[in-house]
């Protein structure tokens, strides 16, 4: 007996924890007490200082031009509206040329963007976003590897189910292609045309680390074995022919499309304007005066109800025309004022009565 209550003894003493502040909760600790003056001054040093952000962000969300042309339903030389030449993918058109004129009322500062818009797009759909093959667009075109997600592209994966699609996947395969070029109209009888760049427009992290083009001779050579998705017009290889930089998985036209809105309506980056060259009507600005564009339409949206836009637009500091901040802050600070005011207000009425009934509460607790 005595030799089992010392083995037990020694098992409870074990398991005690030793005899400190921290094991025996005895730190110093410090609790907030929240009153009304400790807490309805952050209210009024929140509003004063979120307003004045507010109105400096919206002044300059402002100070951003922009110029918006929907095209959805342009005409084409022969008066057809190209969205009916061009309803879906079984089209006999491949392509419909429309041309938009237009006015801008003040010159745009560089630098200068073109975007294409599209509504009711559902890239966010789970699928949608999950159709593609990073290990492929790394230049491993070999389907299956090791970190391949190849099969995650059915079913854009294989073309009679034995050649591969390069690019996979049903993100690539609906890669925007209308192209777009502007012109500046001097005069009624001349007209100047703006220069696009195709380049500068993707992250950086994509061009440098994201997508390589598989190794070989030529681009050509390299995507041997492979073919383009079904709905593109040409492969991979002649995406922009004219520079090898921004050729195959290297154009950033695709680097854009493959980085998939979080809405339906969305805007992505398409051209710069390029401000570099001789030509004194562009280089520090797009000046205010007569333009066209001329679109070579190619994109179904009409089949899934959506609309397209091409956006003109420069940029600020904050980036580009976004109100939402500004406003956020502004109602937030506003928000912030008047809450602060009618707690005052509340404090002032009834928080002499709130303490004397804690007092007497705190008396019939202890008398009890």
């Amino acid at each position: 007996m005595p030799i089992n209550k010392s083995i037990s003894n020694l098992i409870q003493n074990s398991n005690r924890p030793t005899n400190s502040d921290f094991k025996q909760q005895k730190l110093p600790a410090w609790q907030p007490i929240l009153t009304a003056n400790s807490v309805l001054p952050w209210f009024f040093v929140i509003g004063c200082l979120f307003i004045p952000i507010g109105i400096g962000l919206l002044i300059t969300s402002q100070s951003v031009n922009e110029f918006i042309i929907e095209y959805t339903h342009c005409l084409a030389n022969n008066g057809q509206k190209c969205s009916e030449l061009i309803k879906d993918l079984t089209s006999n058109f491949a392509y419909c040329h429309c041309k938009i004129s237009f006015s801008l009322d003040r010159d745009f500062k560089s630098d200068v963007y073109i975007y294409y818009a599209l509504t009711n797009f559902y890239q966010n759909h789970r699928r949608y976003v999950k159709s593609k093959d990073d290990y492929q667009l790394q230049g491993k075109l070999v389907p299956g590897g090791l970190g391949s997600n190849f099969i995650d592209c059915e079913p854009f994966a294989y073309v009679n189910g034995t050649v591969p699609i390069a690019p996979c996947g049903a993100i690539a395969n609906s890669l925007f292609n209308d192209s777009f070029e502007l012109y500046y109209r001097k005069s009624a009888d001349s007209s100047i045309r703006v220069d696009l760049l195709r380049t500068g427009i993707a992250w950086r992290t994509d061009i440098r680390i994201k997508y390589k083009n598989p190794p070989g001779p030529s681009l050509q050579e390299a995507f041997k074995g492979t073919t383009k998705p079904p709905n593109w017009k040409n492969p991979v290889w002649e995406l922009d022919p004219t520079d090898p930089e921004n050729n195959g998985f290297k154009n950033q036209d695709l680097m854009v499309w493959m980085r998939t809105s979080a809405f339906p309506t969305f805007r992505k980056l398409f051209r710069r304007v390029d401000h570099s060259n001789g030509d004194n009507h562009f280089r520090r600005s797009l000046p205010k005066g007569n333009y066209s564009v001329v679109i070579k339409y190619a994109y179904p949206v009409t089949i899934f109800h959506g609309t397209k836009s091409i956006i003109i637009s420069n940029t600020s500091w904050l980036g580009g025309k976004n109100a939402f901040l500004g406003i956020a802050y502004i109602v937030t600070g506003s928000f912030c004022l008047i809450l602060g005011a009618v707690f005052i207000v509340v404090h002032k009425k009834y928080g002499n009565k709130l303490k004397i009934l804690t007092k007497s509460e705190v008396r019939l607790t202890a008398e009890s």
